[in-house]
Order: C-alpha cells, then structure tokens, then sequence
C-alpha cells in the first residue's frame, strides 16, 4: 500500500511540472509574436552580457567615480510649485523693469519709404483717378452754396405813429470764399424811409465758425448819401450765438462801427424764441447826418416765431430802441423821442 501511495504522488508531482513548462512555453510565444521586427533587430544588436569573470576584470580596471550630486537649482530656472530663490528676485525685478515697446529709446536708422498718396493709381490711369477725386471734392463740400435769409421784415406798432423795418442778407459761394449782399433799414408810414443801406462784402473764411468781411456800403438814406469802406467779422461764437463785427470809414473820413447779435431759443421743435441787440458808435460828431460820439443808438428786442415749415416763420414781438448822448439831442431838437418802445408783428423767411 505504501508503494501504490508514493507511485501515485510522484505520476501527480510529474503532470503539474510538465502543465507549468507547457504553459510558459506559450506564454513567451505570445511575447515573441508580439513583438515587431524593429524590436527583433534591436535585441540582434545588442551585445551580448559579459562573462561573470569578465565583469569583475572590468570592474578591477575601471576607475571608481562618485555619483553626481544633484544639481542646485537656476537663478532663471526653479522646479513646479517651488518659490525661486532669493538670489532669483533681483533679475526677476530687473526683468520686469525693462524697457520694451515704445521705452525703447529711438532708432537712427532711415525712415520707410512713403507709400503713395493714392493707392489706386497703381491700377487705373492717374488722369482717370484725379478727375474722380475732384468730382468727390465738389460732392462732399466744394460745390457752390448760396441762401437768402431775410431776418426782419416786420411792421412796428408804437404811440403816435406806426413804422416798418427790415433787415437781410444773400451769399452765394463755396466753404472758404462767398460773396455777400447785405441791406437793413427803417421808416415811418406815409413819410420817406429814415434810414436804409446796401453792403456788398467779400468773405473769407478765417476759423470754422468765423469769416472776415471787406467790402462797400452805400447808404441810400438818410441824404446826403455816404459810401464807406467796410471791414468785419460775421461767425457763431460759443452757445450759438449769431454775431456780426463791423467798422465803417466814410468818403469824408466818418468812422463807425456796429456790433449785433441774436440767438435761437428753441422752446419747442418749432416756437422760437430770439433775443436780438444792435448797438451802433461813431467816433465823432456828424450834425448832417443827426448822430454824436459815443455810442448813438441800440436796439433791444424779443421775438417769438412758430416756425409752419423750416424756411416760413411768423412772429411776434416787443423792441426797444433808444438814443443816446448828442444824438438823443439831435432827435430832441428834431421834434422827435430819445427812447420808444414797439409792438412789432413779422415775417421771417429763407431760402
């Protein structure tokens, strides 16, 4: 019994050894299968592991050298998640602090050539592009503007007699020069007009907002007649205020001066209301034509338009107009008030 019992373990010990080579045996075959061609030529290169004796020869040959000691991190280099060293901050900060971009100091080198002034002409005919540009000029502000604007024509309601007056003005022209046609002028019913004149001025424009004026006025009335040489600024000073600016020297060496100015209040999109002053100076007596030195008269008044279409305006409105000086003396010793004050219903129009 004891001889079938051992017989038996050692036919067992055997079947388990020859199941284990067998399966390594097809263990490394997948292995080799799957390995490349590239991977079979490298393991060819590779020398093959020396010797046990031959290992300890080289080993008794070989020098011994130290392992290297790991390096000290960089001033310009530190790990992930590690602060740089204090010896690292200053290049850090002088860094930073360089200049760059527009601090860079200027270059002395040459300047790039210009590129040309119309890129188009490099692929239609020059004569074809500077006629195209001169028609967009004309289009977009060098065309030929003109308007007539007849500020005043009104009728004036005051104590003892009623009077009419008028005051306009035409230009016609481009931006920079225009030519412009000026008259005002008042009188009294069923009597001859008081005073009225013609300017006819040249203007040229000195800022965007304002335009010297030379020219001619002619007065009509009173008589004698007088021609002056005028000079003048017209333009909108700040907070739309329309002003006017003028002297006026006579054939006879008279010199005048005038300043006027009126600003639209816009109560609503068409009832306007428009304060106006006219204040008139001369530098001398002139007992002909019935003013002194000093300031001769102003005009002070408030009128309120309704505006039916942009360029048709009634209005309605009260002026004060007075005399001062020698000329209140002169209206005085002509039967006739210093100072009077009116009722005026009107009519304002452009085009």
């Amino acid at each position: 019994m004891k001889r079938a019992a051992l017989l038996l373990i050692g036919c067992s010990l055997a079947l388990t050894a020859h199941a284990q080579s067998t399966q390594a045996g097809a263990t490394q075959a997948g292995a080799m299968q799957g390995m490349d061609m590239h991977d079979m030529a490298g393991m060819q290169d590779m020398p093959a592991p020396p010797s046990p004796s031959t290992a300890a020869q080289q080993a008794a040959t070989t020098p011994q050298t130290p392992p290297a000691m790991p390096m000290a991190p960089s001033a310009h280099h530190h790990m992930p998640g590690m602060a740089p060293s204090p010896a690292a901050q200053p290049s850090a900060q002088a860094a930073s602090n360089a200049p760059a971009g527009t601090d860079l100091p200027a270059a002395h080198g040459s300047p790039p050539p210009m590129p040309m002034d119309h890129g188009a002409d490099r692929f239609f005919p020059k004569a074809d592009m500077d006629r195209a540009r001169a028609a967009m000029m004309r289009e977009s502000g060098g065309q030929t503007h003109y308007m007539a604007l007849l500020n005043l024509a009104e009728w004036q309601l005051h104590a003892g007699h009623d009077g009419y007056r008028w005051d306009g003005e035409a230009y016609v022209g481009g931006d920079i020069n225009r030519l412009w046609i000026k008259s005002e002028g008042q009188g009294t019913l069923h009597q001859s007009t008081e005073s009225a004149e013609m300017q006819a001025l040249f203007s040229h424009a000195i800022t965007p907002y304002f335009n010297l004026q030379i020219g001619v006025r002619q007065d009509i009335r009173p008589t004698p007649a007088r021609t002056y040489a005028t000079v003048g600024i017209e333009g909108l000073a700040p907070y739309g205020f329309e002003t006017e600016a003028a002297l006026f020297l006579s054939t006879k060496g008279d010199l005048l001066a005038r300043l006027e100015g009126w600003h639209d209040m816009h109560i609503t999109q068409r009832v306007i209301l428009q304060p106006r002053a006219e204040l008139n100076f001369a530098a001398q007596n002139v007992p002909q034509d019935r003013y002194g030195a000093g300031l001769v008269d102003a005009e002070l008044g408030l009128r309120l338009r309704y505006e039916i279409r942009r360029n048709l305006a009634p209005y309605v409105g009260v002026t004060w107009d007075g005399k001062t000086g020698k000329s209140a003396d002169y209206a005085r010793a002509d039967g006739q008030g210093a100072s009077q004050t009116s009722l005026v219903l009107g009519l304002r129009s452009w085009f």
